[in-house]
C-alpha cells in the first residue's frame, strides 16, 4: 500500500498540519470556510460563521479572499426566511481547480478530471493489455489520456491542481516510486520520471484509493472499515478512525497475498497459495473453465445469472476464500465493517453467502457486517482524482498561489 497522501507543494495535504502561526492560522480558517460550504452548503456568509465559530466580519473577508481566487461562488441571494436583507448563497466554484485522477490497470488505463464539487467533468479511458510491459510505453500512453482529459477540463474552465495515480502493487513512502507490482511486472519504478512535472504528484496503491473513495464519497460510509477490492489481483485497506493505516513501510493491507492453502498454486509475489490465486478474476475464470476476455467480471456475472453451474461453483468457493483471509484481519482489526469494492461489487450475489458463512464460522465474536460498495471498479480512479481536491480544500491558500 502507499505512502501517506501529499502533494508536491509547499502547501500541507491531507492529514498534515499547518503551522501554528498567524499565516497559519489564516489557511487553517480558509479550509475551514471551504469545508463547509463543501459538506454544507449553499450557505450564506452569516451561517458559515455560526457553523465554525467566527465573526462574520472575519468569515466574509476569508470568504472574498476565496471568491477571488476562484474557489468559491456566489449564487446570488437566499430565499429570506426571517426579516431582514437576505445573505448570498455561497457555493464551492464549479470552475477554477480541479483534481487529475489516473489508473493504471493491468488491462486498462483510466483519467478522469474532478471539480471542487466532486463531480467528473472528462475522462478517458482505454482499454490495453499492461501486464509485462515496460513502464515508458504505458506511461506514455497514460500521458497521452491525461493530456485528453486536460484539454477537455479545460474547455469547461478547470485547470489541473494535481494528478494522483493508483497502481496496482506497492509504493514507497516517497509517493512517487513503484516498489513492486507483480501483476505488471514491475519493480523499483520512479513514476516521476516518467510523469508531466507540470503538476504536483502523488502516486499511490488503488485499494487505498479505492477506500478514500469509499469515505468521502460512499453512501454512509463508517469510520473504521476494511475495503477489499480486485481486478487480476486482490489488495485491500485498513480505515481507521477515518484515516488509513498504512504500516511501517506504507505496505500495509496486501490482503491477496495473505496464505489460504500454503502448499497451494505458485503466485507471482513468490509465495505459494495466496488469496490471489483463488479469488481473483483470472483464477475464478480458470476454476470455471472459461478463457479471459475484455470483461471478465461481466462474463462471470452473465454466466451466473444463467445457472451456470461451473461459474456459481468457482463464485462460492473464491468467497470461501476470501472469508477465509479475511478472517484474521478482522479478529485482528475488529472493523465496523468490510466493504466489498472493485470488481468484488459485481460478483457480490455470488461471492457474499460463502464469504459470511466463513466470516461467521470463523470470527472469534459477532459476524461482522460485509456491505458492497456502489462505486464498484470506479473507486481506485474516483479516490485518486478526489483526493487531489481534498488537498485544495486542505489547503485553499496554497493552490490559488498555483493558479
Amino acid at each position: 500500500m502507499s505512502a501517506p497522501l501529499h502533494h508536491a507543494r509547499p502547501a500541507a495535504g491531507p492529514g498534515r498540519a499547518l503551522p501554528d502561526t498567524q499565516q497559519g492560522m489564516r489557511r487553517r480558517n480558509l479550509a475551514r470556510v471551504m469545508h463547509t460550504v463543501s459538506a454544507e452548503g449553499p450557505l450564506s456568509r452569516a451561517a458559515v460563521a455560526s457553523r465554525i465559530g467566527l465573526t462574520r466580519a472575519a468569515v466574509s473577508t476569508l470568504v472574498d479572499e476565496l471568491i477571488r481566487s476562484g474557489l468559491l461562488e456566489e449564487l446570488g441571494p437566499e430565499r429570506p426566511r426571517r426579516v431582514g436583507r437576505p445573505g448570498s448563497a455561497l457555493a464551492v466554484s464549479g470552475h477554477g481547480p480541479a483534481g487529475i485522477g489516473a489508473e493504471v490497470g493491468v488491462d486498462h488505463l483510466a483519467v478522469c478530471a474532478m471539480d471542487l464539487r466532486g463531480e467528473v467533468r472528462a475522462r478517458a479511458v482505454r482499454q490495453t493489455a499492461n501486464r509485462d510491459r515496460a513502464p515508458e510505453p504505458v506511461i506514455a500512453e497514460l500521458r497521452e489520456l491525461i493530456d485528453q482529459v486536460v484539454t477537455e477540463a479545460d474547455g469547461a474552465g478547470l485547470w489541473p491542481a494535481g494528478l494522483a495515480v493508483a497502481v496496482p502493487g506497492l509504493v514507497a513512502r516517497d509517493a512517487r516510486t513503484v516498489v513492486r507490482a507483480p501483476n505488471l511486472g514491475w519493480q523499483d519504478t520512479d513514476l516521476a520520471a516518467l510523469l508531466p512535472a507540470r503538476w504536483p504528484l502523488t502516486v499511490g496503491n488503488e485499494a487505498n484509493f479505492g477506500a478514500l473513495a469509499e469515505l468521502w464519497l460512499g453512501k454512509e460510509a463508517p469510520r473504521d472499515f476494511l475495503h477489499v477490492s480486485a481486478e487480476i489481483g486482490i489488495g485491500a485497506a485498513v480505515v481507521v478512525d477515518g484515516r488509513l493505516l498504512y504500516g511501517n513501510r506504507g505496505f500495509a493491507g496486501e490482503l491477496g497475498h495473505v496464505p489460504v492453502h500454503p502448499d497451494g498454486p505458485a503466485c507471482p509475489c513468490g509465495g505459494r497459495g495466496c488469496l490471489e490465486q483463488y479469488a481473483g478474476e483470472e483464477a475464478v475464470l480458470r476454476a470455471a473453465g472459461l478463457e479471459p476476455g475484455e470483461d471478465r467480471v461481466g462474463l462471470l456475472a452473465a454466466r451466473a445469472e444463467q445457472g451456470d453451474r461451473a461459474v456459481r461453483d468457482a463464485l462460492r468457493d473464491a468467497g470461501t476464500a476470501l472469508g477465509i483471509a479475511l478472517t484474521g484481519a478482522v479478529n485482528l482489526l475488529d472493523p465496523q465493517s468490510v466493504v466489498l469494492g472493485g470488481a468484488l461489487a459485481g460478483l457480490a450475489p455470488w461471492l457474499l453467502p460463502s464469504l459470511r458463512s466463513e466470516l461467521a464460522r470463523r470470527t472469534a465474536g459477532p459476524a461482522c457486517p460485509v456491505t458492497v460498495s456502489s462505486l464498484g471498479p470506479e473507486g481506485p480512479l474516483l479516490g485518486a482524482a478526489h483526493s487531489v481536491v481534498r488537498g485544495v480544500l486542505d489547503d485553499p491558500a496554497a493552490v490559488s498561489e498555483l493558479a
